[in-house]
């Protein structure tokens, strides 16, 4: 290592990686548009989902669950719910809550009808059913 570090070295080392990263993000841009459209299921979208949805936002769920990693960490993850515990299992959880059991958090009573539950039970089925790359890491979110 006798030479010394130029200017004209670390210019160069600069430009290379600059154009190596570059070119990296193109690929990996490129790969991704390429995958997304192989993983998307927005034609299984129906009126029963999208009213499942509806109820979601307006009675603030994202507020205290997680939706595919957004929202708060209050409560569990719900993006694979439907996978775990099945849509009878979310119908009669909804409607006994609050459960009143000392010691955990509780989630309030909305009072949905039949057909609301309906709703949301097929919106976290539609959900449950996105290719996420196996997230979350672990079945019970």
């Amino acid at each position: 290592m006798s030479e010394t570090f130029t200017k004209s070295m670390a210019r160069n080392i600069f430009y290379g990686g600059a154009v190596f990263f570059f070119l990296l993000f193109l690929a990996l841009t490129f790969d991704t548009m390429q995958t997304l459209p192989k993983r998307d299921h927005r034609e299984n979208i129906t009126d029963s989902v999208v009213r499942g949805k509806h109820i979601w936002e307006t009675r603030q769920c994202i507020g205290c669950h997680t939706l595919l990693g957004e929202g708060a960490y209050f409560a569990p993850e719900l993006g694979n719910v439907y996978t775990r515990r099945g849509g009878e299992f979310i119908k009669a959880w909804i409607k006994a809550q609050p459960t009143g059991a000392p010691g955990r958090r509780q989630m309030p009573q909305f009072n949905l009808t039949d057909q609301e539950l309906d709703d949301m039970v097929a919106f976290l089925k539609w959900m449950s059913e996105i290719n996420t790359s196996k997230w979350p890491p672990n079945i019970e979110g």
